[in-house]
């Protein structure tokens, strides 16, 4: 399981290739070390258009970090309906949602405290 910085700098990169791959949008990372109590250090946050993208990003995540670093996650939630499908590896948690599942649930207001990176899709084909 990730522990070293160096490691979850990796994962982070890794999980961004996969969704990327597979055309996931609106990535957002969160940053929570500032934050108290809280489960783990980051949360990656995109969206898919349908439960089918939704399903082939977090098929795609996971894909890319295996092969990439040989890491799993430790829990996987949501694949039965891929409205929202949540990837725990421990110290970053990987959220991907259909849009509209994204704005209602809103975990970027939630955590409002969390420092918020927004990445552009700067991949071009």
């Amino acid at each position: 399981m990730t522990k070293q910085k160096g490691n979850v700098d990796q994962l982070i990169t890794e999980i961004i290739n996969g969704i990327e791959k597979v055309k996931g949008q609106k990535i957002s990372i969160l940053d929570l070390r500032e934050i108290e109590n809280t489960a783990c250090d980051y949360f990656i946050i995109c969206e898919g258009s349908s439960n089918t993208q939704v399903n082939a990003i977090s098929g795609s995540v996971q894909k890319t970090v295996s092969k990439a670093i040989q890491d799993k996650p430790w829990h996987v939630e949501g694949e039965a309906n891929a409205e929202w499908i949540l990837l725990d590896y421990v110290n970053v948690v990987v959220h991907i949602f259909q849009k509209q599942i994204r704005e209602y649930y809103d975990i970027e207001g939630l955590w409002g405290d969390a420092k918020i990176t927004n990445l552009e899709n700067t991949k071009t084909i």
